[in-house]
């Protein structure tokens, strides 16, 4: 079984480069930089009244956040100290002979927007993407303390529950449980040596997955307004799908919506196909006429004309989804993909409850200026961090040690977690896959820690 060294040499520099980090970002970015939707769900947080158009479980850490210092400074605090903690924690993964390459990846790390910046704007994306990195190195940890039975069961307790927050926090976070669940199988396979209680530890690990999230999520229903969010982005993204179906094929057929919704169909192939862009939803969205005639339009009739496009029109369907997933995925104009985000800003009532006022300070604008100075660079590619985590794939699976097992099963959530955007993707915001974004460097930093075993592929 592979052992770190127990030595702290070489890994010192590194340390304080990650604290000094966390100093840097906090300075920067308290008392947070929160945008329209950020001060909404902070202001749900406070009366304790959830929207379902997102998920509410941010708003409930908003909320004990808030209501022990007003704001979310102590929110920004706890997710930084989530995301650079994690950092940290994986110099516990030191090869014998650590060499420089720890220390030169740490000084880029707090370089970066993805932590400089990212972890000061309060956005469910960021919340996600550091529960769930959190979560697989937790699973990493378990690997590591094995033979110690309390450590072990203290670092799968926090794996479970940073993971049930991570899916939580997105509709689509659910698909990080099975990955988890096979490492935690395959990792007390191979440290009990038996497949049978592997496979019974992964599958008791998804099952009590599952349930935790079943309850949390009815549990936070109950302080939900009463609005169906879910049924209205799925109505959204029918109106998106078959705009865009339109638009690539003047004539193609809405027999549903011709016979039920004579209105809606033809604003559909007016208006629709005109605003469509596979850029984002937002023309559409902000289209007072298709907005009337959606609220009132038969589900039915939009659903089965949806459902058409892919089963009965699937080369149409995979066109258009593809040219929306190239969007979120490759972010070909990156300032229509909002990749920054300083300041305050939102609605002046919900700004005048909460006792903040809109804020753009000169040191915002630094931070901004900070950011554009990268956008056109691979800093903020995501094609170049699925490069480097397709790299830190390939070697982890090739040294395989038990703690390697949990990483490589991250960037396996990773890119489940980015395909699911083909289906349901309706913008090309750059917040949504800054996930495989954190992914890619926890991983390359995990391998930089012994970069001589990753290189040889040796335990």
């Amino acid at each position: 079984m592979y052992e770190p060294s127990a030595r702290p040499s070489g890994m010192i520099l590194p340390g304080l480069l990650i604290v000094a980090g966390f100093s840097l970002a906090l300075f920067l970015n308290l008392p947070g930089q929160l945008s329209y939707d950020s001060v909404l769900q902070l202001l749900e947080g406070r009366t304790g009244i959830y929207n379902t158009w997102h998920p509410p479980v941010m708003a409930w850490l908003l909320g004990i956040g808030d209501a022990l210092v007003p704001g979310a400074a102590l929110y920004v605090t706890f997710q930084s100290v989530l995301s650079f903690g994690t950092f940290l924690s994986l110099l516990a993964f030191r090869g014998p002979k650590p060499g420089w390459s720890a220390l030169c990846f740490a000084l880029a790390l707090i370089l970066l927007p993805q932590l400089l910046l990212y972890q000061g704007i309060v956005w469910k994306d960021v919340l996600f993407a550091d529960c769930g990195v959190a979560g697989f190195v937790c699973l990493a940890h378990v690997a590591r303390v094995w033979p110690s039975s309390p450590w072990r069961t203290a670092w799968g307790a926090l794996a479970l529950a940073l993971l049930c927050v991570a899916a939580l926090t997105r509709q689509n976070g659910l698909l990080l449980l099975p990955p988890a669940a096979a490492a935690c199988g395959w990792i007390v396979m191979r440290r009990t040596r038996s497949v049978r209680t592997g496979i019974i530890a992964g599958s008791a690990a998804l099952a009590t997955a599952g349930f935790l999230v079943t309850l949390a999520t009815s549990a936070v229903n109950l302080r939900s307004n009463g609005d169906s969010g879910p049924s209205e982005q799925v109505k959204l993204l029918e109106l998106y799908d078959l705009s865009g179906a339109v638009a690539a094929e003047p004539g193609f057929p809405l027999s549903h919506l011709a016979r039920s919704e004579p209105a809606l169909e033809r604003l559909i192939r007016s208006e629709g196909a005109h605003l469509y862009t596979p850029a984002r939803v937002d023309p559409i969205a902000s289209s007072s006429a298709l907005q009337t005639e959606l609220r009132n339009a038969n589900v039915d009739a939009l659903g089965a004309d949806w459902i058409t496009l892919f089963t009965a029109h699937p080369l149409t369907y995979l066109t258009i989804r593809a040219q929306v997933f190239w969007w979120v995925l490759a972010t070909p104009d990156i300032f229509q993909c909002r990749p920054l985000f300083v300041g305050v800003e939102g609605p002046p009532d919900a700004l005048k409850v909460l006792g903040l006022s809109a804020r753009r300070t000169a040191a915002d604008n630094r931070l901004q200026t900070y950011g554009l100075y990268l956008l056109n660079t691979p800093v903020f590619s995501h094609l170049a961090f699925a490069g480097m985590g397709l790299i830190a794939m390939a070697l982890l699976l090739r040294r395989r040690r038990a703690e390697d097992i949990a990483l490589a099963a991250m960037l396996v959530a990773v890119c489940a977690f980015a395909a699911s955007f083909f289906v349901i993707s309706i913008a090309c915001d750059y917040r949504y896959l800054y996930f495989l974004d954190l992914s890619a460097l926890v991983a390359l930093f995990y391998l930089a820690l012994d970069i001589r075993s990753a290189l040889k592929g040796s335990p």
